[in-house]
């Protein structure tokens, strides 16, 4: 059978940016090359032409492909609880970091409380990688704030891994805590359980950022781990 949507993804495909782009994504040997802008209009027109039969005929043997799977999620106006069903058995398909941020930040979740609760199940050392990531890139789009900053702490003592993306994603997450709540933040980083690796990494971030002031900077490298 004629599979059209994988026809029209390798039609819109860019070899130099599927080269460019294979650098970025290790261990990923299925990626076709399209940019994500388009591949977001693509995703825009099958979810008008029909979000239903469009969705399950895509297959998820490529990149693009679970790429497109979760921007459509995202794209499509739905009830809360069916957007979850959707969220929930999209999760497993994530096995690299960018499928896993666009498919976060695409989401658009306006119901917090409910989603809060949802992602608690991937915020724990059970889970995969890169469940453990999409959990921790939710609440570093969806929930830095005075009300989640203590919980979102308590939450990275708790995560015992040492998987790159993991770790890499609590200090992406701690850096932006720290230029939102530096104060709270930088007590935290004075006493957590987070590992080396991690905690390092989130000073780094933090020391990398344009919003930082020479003097904080200055600060926090003392705090490092040798």
């Amino acid at each position: 059978m004629k599979n059209v949507i994988r026809e029209k993804i390798f039609s819109l495909a860019d070899n130099k940016y599927k080269e460019f782009h294979s650098g970025l994504c290790p261990n990923t040997d299925n990626i076709i090359g399209v940019r994500v802008p388009i591949l977001r209009n693509y995703a825009k027109e099958l979810v008008k032409d029909g979000f239903e039969k469009n969705f399950h005929n895509i297959q998820d043997e490529y990149y693009e492909e679970i790429m497109l799977k979760g921007m459509m999620i995202g794209i499509k106006k739905m009830d809360i609880n069916e957007k979850l069903a959707y969220i929930e058995k999209f999760v497993p398909l994530i096995d690299n970091w960018a499928i896993c941020d666009v498919f976060v930040a695409g989401l658009k979740i306006k119901e917090k409380d409910k989603f809060y609760n949802f992602i608690q199940k991937y915020l724990s050392n059970k889970n995969t990688e890169f469940e453990i990531r999409f959990g921790l890139v939710c609440l570093l789009d969806y929930f830095i704030d005075k009300e989640h900053l203590n919980k979102i702490f308590a939450i990275t003592d708790k995560i015992n891994r040492d998987e790159y993306y993991v770790e890499m994603a609590i200090a992406w997450l701690i850096s932006i805590c720290y230029i939102k709540y530096p104060k709270e933040t930088e007590k935290y980083l004075k006493n957590n359980k987070l590992s080396d690796f991690a905690h390092n990494k989130s000073i780094q971030k933090i020391i990398e950022s344009t919003r930082v002031s020479q003097e904080e900077k200055d600060k926090l490298r003392k705090l490092k781990r040798k």
